[in-house]
């Protein structure tokens, strides 16, 4: 494998779940072919005692368990950085934007730890420097469904994965907008007709017809993100 694959490190207590759907389609034919690497890591090898214990009961008291420090800390030492990003899927962590994901992606790799339980000891989160990310409002069972998504956002932007490259360029988040709306065949579906525009073969219309249908649903969907597209264009 050439040094220069970005590389995806993921520590968790269910190996068996990778590569899961990251093993398919355009993703798993770009690892097939070694456009990028998936390395699974079973943080449970680093286990306490011959039950190989990786949580405990929470200082303090409270439902649940938490995943040990020492345990964590053995499985993120066990493997080489190689100048990675450590991250902690977690839903305290920071929002995971597609801007992030685009320097995810421009670099050599990272390696995602997936927690369980009530989550992780606090001291190896400071102790390792670790990154919290969040894929939203919303809470999972585990970080393995969210790992898989973020590795999925930065593989597809990697060179030769999706073959034309260009198609990440005007998608949703990319300059703040979201994507306007497609179509293709049949020509009339169910009475409502392909926009006309788009069946013109004038090029300069279709661009600005997509621009303002992009522009209107942005404004409607996500206030948040059409501020922000405002002050670029201001």
């Amino acid at each position: 494998m050439p040094e220069s694959t970005w590389c995806a490190t993921v520590l968790t207590l269910f190996p068996e779940m990778f590569p899961g759907p990251l093993g398919i389609s355009l993703l798993g034919k770009g690892l097939a072919n070694g456009l990028w690497s998936l390395e699974v890591k079973d943080i449970r090898e680093h286990g306490v005692g011959k039950h190989r214990t990786v949580d405990d009961t929470p200082a303090g008291g409270g439902p649940g368990m938490v995943m040990r420090a020492d345990v964590a800390a053995a499985a993120i030492d066990a493997v080489a950085r190689n100048n990675r990003p450590l991250i902690y899927l977690s839903p305290r962590g920071s929002r995971l934007t597609q801007t992030r994901v685009r320097e995810l992606a421009a670099g050599p790799g990272a390696i995602l730890l997936c927690g369980r339980f009530e989550g992780l000891d606090q001291r190896v989160i400071g102790a390792r420097e670790i990154e919290e990310v969040s894929l939203g409002d919303f809470v999972l069972a585990g970080g393995e469904i969210a790992a898989m998504a973020l590795i999925e956002a930065c593989v597809r932007l990697i060179p030769g994965v999706l073959g034309d490259q260009t198609s990440t360029e005007e998608e949703s988040f990319a300059k703040h907008l979201l994507e306007y709306p497609h179509f293709t065949r049949p020509q009339n579906f169910e009475g409502t007709p392909i926009p006309e525009v788009l069946t013109s073969g004038n090029h300069k219309e279709i661009s600005k017809w997509r621009r303002v249908q992009a522009e209107a649903l942005t404004k409607a969907r996500r206030p948040d993100l059409w501020t922000l597209y405002e002050k670029d264009k201001g």
